[in-house]
């Protein structure tokens, strides 16, 4: 298991599902972790409460961090606390389906800023001090339907797919200062977002998939553990699908 010890990590979107796995998973290793939510504070001081009591160091901090004010005031809660900020997952996300004819203006837009513009907001705040310490991780946490689409969701797979492009120009941008930047791209994992599907559309997906199961926010989680890990210190720009074969 990778040692991830005097790292600071900050995880946004953190008080529940994916973002709470990778925040255990990351502390678990031992990094810092700066736990991020919009509203779910009671949820969020849980998961610090988790990590102090396994021994160790957390702390929740609200921000919308699809506002760039915000963003910045996060990083900063983060360098103040733990002195630096060393790893950065991007993962606040949000869904408001509809068709296309039907959908409402408000809907596109706020979810491109959730699953979007938060990325960029948070990149922008947090890359200033990885490149004055010539160190960094950047994880993106996006979706498979940013690579296949998906029907009644125009809005969310054009932010996915969005981050894949954010992704990878940042990498370029950010490689000589030896930060890295991916992208892990779920499938259908078991969250909040999954547990109101019938059982019978919960069957229907099931057997799309190649390993015949949905995913834990775990199997997320590990693959985000290893992206920014010094074992992966020569992998950027790349998005890890991690979605038992579903688009293979």
């Amino acid at each position: 298991m990778s040692n991830l010890a005097e790292r600071v990590a900050v995880v946004t979107g953190a008080s529940r599902g994916i973002g709470r796995a990778i925040a255990l998973e990351l502390a678990r290793r031992g990094a810092a972790v700066v736990v991020n939510y919009n509203a779910s504070a009671e949820a969020a001081e849980q998961v610090v409460a988790a990590i102090q009591g396994a021994g160790g160091s957390a702390l929740a901090v609200q921000a919308d961090v699809s506002d760039l004010a915000q963003a910045e005031a996060l990083i900063k809660a983060a360098q103040t606390q733990f002195g630096k900020v060393d790893i950065l997952v991007n993962n606040a996300g949000m869904t408001r389906d509809g068709l296309l004819m039907s959908m409402k203006e408000t809907d596109w837009d706020s979810v491109l800023d959730t699953n979007l513009k938060s990325a960029w907001s948070c990149c922008k705040a947090a890359v200033r001090g990885m490149i004055k310490q010539r160190s960094g991780r950047i994880v993106n946490i996006t979706s498979v339907v940013g690579i296949s689409g998906q029907a009644g969701q125009t809005n969310y797979s054009a932010s996915k797919a969005g981050l894949i492009g954010f992704t990878k120009a940042l990498a370029r941008e950010v490689a000589s200062r030896q930060i890295t930047v991916n992208a892990v791209a779920p499938g259908f994992i078991t969250t909040d977002m999954t547990a109101s599907l019938s059982a019978e559309l919960m069957a229907e997906l099931n057997k799309r998939i190649p390993l015949a199961r949905y995913g834990a926010p775990e199997d997320i989680a590990y693959a985000v553990a290893f992206l920014v890990s010094d074992e992966a210190s020569y992998i950027t720009g790349q998005v890890l699908t991690v979605d038992g074969g579903l688009i293979m």
